[in-house]
């Protein structure tokens, strides 16, 4: 495969960023919470909540569980997306 062709492959996949923040949005948006009234609840700022939505920053490990504890929801919850390992086999 050419270096081109691994490039435009590479550029047309969403980053972990995008696709955190599409979660994110998601599950805000099912609690019925903008993104100000969850910032409150983290005890951040607009910015930081908008900056994730749209995929510019990812949370470290404490925001991760101030974000779950905020949305009622489990970190998995919140991070499952990004998993891209094999899927496990039912028994």
């Amino acid at each position: 495969m050419s270096m081109e062709n691994n490039h435009s492959s590479m550029t047309e996949r969403e980053s972990d960023g995008v696709i955190f923040g599409r979660r994110l949005r998601e599950l805000r948006v099912a609690r019925g919470l903008t993104q100000q009234q969850l910032a409150a609840l983290i005890e951040s700022n607009h910015p930081f909540i908008s900056n994730m939505e749209r995929g510019h920053t990812l949370p470290g490990l404490a925001m991760l569980v101030r974000l779950a504890t905020a949305l009622d929801c489990r970190i998995v919850e919140l991070v499952e997306v990004l998993d891209r390992g094999p899927k496990p086999r039912k028994r």
